[in-house]
C-alpha cells in the first residue's frame, strides 16, 4: 500500500497514528509513505489531482489499484481488514458511542481549528480568501469547547469510555494542529483534559 501524506497536516496524521495502533508492520503490512508537500503545492499538481480532484490528502492506493481519499474512510477500511484492536468499538453500542465522539472530536475540535489556520494565519495568504474575524470568532468557539472537553473527561479515560480509539487520535491531532495557531492547553484550567493528552502523548503510536 502507498499512503500519500503532507507529514505537517493533521488529517494525514491521524492515518498514520492508527496504523501505528494496528501495527502494521508487526503484521507484515507494508505502507509506503509517500510525501506531498501543501507548502510546494505539490498536492494542485497534475498526477496528485488525478487521486484526488480536490487537491486533499491524504490519499491511500491499495496494492490492486484502488484509491480511498478520505481519512476516515482509509480508517474504517484499516479497522475492518485488521480488528485488533477495536479502534473503532467492539460492539454495537461501542461502535455507536466511538462514532458520537469522533464526530464531536472533529466538529467542536478540528473544524474550527482548521478555520482559526486558514483564515489568519500568513501561510495561507495570497492562497485563499481569508476572513480574519471569522477566524477570532472560532477561535472564541474553540476555548469553550475546550472547558466542555475538560468537563466531559473527568468521567472517563478517553473520550469515548475506558479504551483508545479513532476518537481520541481525531482529538490529539485536532489539539497539536492547533499549537501552529497558539492554541494551548493550560494544565491549571483544562486538568482532566491535560491529563488525557499526558496520557495519549506517552502512546509510541504519538510519534507516528
Amino acid at each position: 500500500m502507498r499512503l500519500f501524506q503532507d507529514p505537517h497536516a493533521p488529517n494525514p496524521r491521524r492515518v498514520r497514528i492508527f496504523m501505528a495502533e494496528k501495527q502494521l508492520g508487526a503484521r507484515g503490512v507494508s505502507v509506503d509513505l509517500v510525501e506531498v508537500s501543501i507548502n510546494d503545492q505539490a498536492n494542485r499538481a497534475p498526477e496528485h489531482l488525478e487521486r484526488h480532484p480536490l487537491g486533499l490528502l491524504p490519499v491511500l492506493e491499495l496494492d490492486d489499484g484502488r484509491t480511498l481519499r478520505e481519512s476516515m474512510a482509509i480508517c474504517r477500511w484499516i479497522d475492518e481488514t485488521y480488528p485488533d484492536p477495536p479502534l473503532f468499538g467492539a460492539d454495537a453500542w461501542e461502535r455507536a458511542q466511538v462514532e458520537q465522539w469522533n464526530r464531536h472530536a472533529e466538529l467542536e475540535l478540528l473544524f474550527p481549528i482548521a478555520q482559526i489556520f486558514r483564515n489568519t494565519h500568513p501561510f495561507w495568504e495570497g492562497r485563499i480568501k481569508q476572513a480574519p474575524a471569522f477566524g477570532e470568532i472560532m477561535r472564541e468557539l474553540v476555548a469553550e469547547r475546550l472547558a466542555w472537553l475538560d468537563h466531559e473527561l473527568g468521567h472517563h479515560e478517553f473520550l469515548a469510555g475506558d479504551h483508545y480509539t479513532v476518537a481520541d487520535i481525531t482529538a490529539v491531532c485536532a489539539l497539536d494542529f492547533g499549537k501552529v495557531s497558539k492554541l494551548r492547553l493550560d494544565p491549571d484550567v483544562h486538568r482532566n483534559l491535560d491529563r488525557w493528552y499526558q496520557q495519549v502523548k506517552a502512546r509510541p503510536s504519538y510519534k507516528a
